[in-house]
């Protein structure tokens, strides 16, 4: 500022008012120099906030699926037929894909394969069926999984069939296979074992029926058939494995085991080994002698019987028989 009071200007460019004059208004801060990139930072929105960890699992649930996120949950059983319709669908395009493929080739055994973990779940649900048959479940499943190959290996896509509805009973039929010839150790005629599937089918429905388990003669009335054979069916189901008669029985009771309540002994059976040596020794006597013992010991004729049957004295029948006798003994070489 010069001396007569006017405000004069700085090196900076800034004018300094005079001392004397009073500002009407209070003066504004000073402008403050910002960063190239921050006027124009100032002037954009701010960014959206991130979502929750709910939504974010809904949203990359739905990208998966392809789907929008729902609103409302779903059921159990929508989730099921959704699932399942998923599965129809991929396989219907995986056996298209499949036919423009040559068989034997890498391609042709990837979608194979693709097909054959698609529909996995068929195979599990059908060996759920068979759970009551003692048998481990993973044994059942790789069986069933067999029937799956054969069905997949034979489906044609161009008769207009879903591929479960040709691919269940190939299952079923693979997996009763196993149990007639593998799982039995006692087999049963196939007449028996199918009318036990009647028996058991008749049997569920009469204890919904009654609301109690139904007597022999109802079945068997259900059936038309005897009550005997509704008896030779039920033992027929039963019969998948031999028990040993040596086997402990696990019983608190105390009752002895199955060798012990079963049978009894039989004297006869010590002069078993005796009858098949005399009936071997026998054969190497004369054709009078054999007759002479027969009628002796088998038809306990005395001798003057069989004098007076084969017209000879009582003293030669007496003579005949000590011959006899000793070459019995002479030709048993076992008491020897």
């Amino acid at each position: 500022m010069d001396g007569t009071g006017t405000p004069t200007q700085t090196p900076s460019g800034d004018t300094e008012a005079p001392p004397s004059a009073a500002p009407a208004t209070s003066p504004s801060p000073p402008p403050t120099r910002t960063a190239p990139g921050a006027r124009r930072a100032s002037g954009t929105a701010r960014p959206a906030p991130a979502q929750d960890a709910r939504s974010a699992q809904d949203a990359a649930g739905s990208q998966d699926t392809g789907e929008q996120p729902s609103e409302t949950p779903r059921t159990p059983a929508e989730a099921q037929r959704e699932r399942a319709a998923r599965t129809r669908a991929l396989t219907q395009s995986l056996f298209e894909e499949l036919a423009g493929h040559e068989s034997g080739s890498a391609e042709y055994e990837r979608i194979r394969c693709a097909l054959i973990e698609a529909n996995l779940p068929l195979v599990r649900y059908v060996a759920a069926r068979f759970r009551s048959r003692n048998e481990p479940m993973e044994d059942v499943v790789q069986v069933g999984t067999i029937g799956l190959i054969n069905a997949i290996d034979r489906f044609d896509a161009s008769r207009g069939v879903q591929f479960p509805t040709f691919a269940m009973p190939t299952i079923v039929g693979e997996i009763r296979r196993y149990f007639r010839d593998n799982v039995r150790t006692v087999h049963v005629p196939r007449r028996l074992h199918e009318m036990w599937v009647q028996v058991s089918g008749a049997t569920e429905d009469l204890t919904t029926q009654h609301g109690r388990s139904p007597t022999t003669a109802e079945i068997a009335e259900r059936l038309k058939i005897t009550e005997e054979e509704v008896l030779a069916c039920i033992e027929a189901g039963r019969a998948y494995r031999a028990t040993s008669l040596e086997a402990a029985q696990e019983r608190e009771d105390g009752m002895p085991g199955l060798l012990d309540r079963l049978g009894y002994e039989d004297p006869e059976l010590d002069g078993v080994e005796h009858r098949d040596l005399v009936r071997h020794l026998l054969v190497q006597l004369p054709e009078r002698e054999q007759r002479i013992l027969l009628l002796r010991y088998y038809r306990n004729l005395t001798q003057s019987q069989i004098s007076a049957e084969l017209g000879v004295s009582q003293m030669h029948v007496s003579r005949l028989l000590s011959r006899s006798f000793a070459r019995l003994r002479a030709a048993n070489r076992i008491d020897a």
